[in-house]
């Protein structure tokens, strides 16, 4: 797999691919959230690539005290062949060059198989609640 900085051009293919991987809700419109990270460290939204075809997708960040994970997601044809785990190794020597101290994300408990694959890779659970609010509706 090919890891490369997200293109405008892939917008559809990434969409496809999230909602094939169960990652948007109705309350998230994942055109609305592209955008909004095609402003803010475009650089790390990421593609994994499989012969041009896009086959997975991350967006990191990092405000200077906590990196984040959202939209991880890989195909359900191309699963099992270490493609989530080295978009997140990658994520991880993004932030960690950038001076960040530590990733933080968030699973839905719904969903076991992330948890697993997290847990895996030596993600533990944060002894936290996760809080929201939704400042613009989608």
């Amino acid at each position: 797999m090919l890891i490369r900085p997200y293109r405008e051009a892939d917008e559809a293919a990434v969409i496809a691919l999230c909602n094939e991987c169960e990652l948007t809700r109705p309350w998230n419109d994942p055109r609305k959230d592209i955008a909004r990270k095609s402003r803010v460290q475009p650089e790390w939204f990421l593609v994994g690539t499989w012969e041009n075809e896009i086959i997975a997708s991350v967006m990191a960040g990092y405000e200077g005290h906590r990196g984040w994970v959202n939209y991880l997601a890989v195909a359900r044809a191309h699963r099992g062949r270490g493609h989530a785990t080295a978009l997140m190794r990658h994520v991880e020597e993004l932030l960690t060059a950038a001076g960040c101290p530590k990733l933080s994300l968030q699973v839905r408990t719904s969903n076991p198989q992330a948890l697993e694959f997290y847990r895996r890779i030596g993600y533990t659970r944060d002894e936290a609640v996760s809080l929201g609010k939704r400042l613009i509706a989608d």
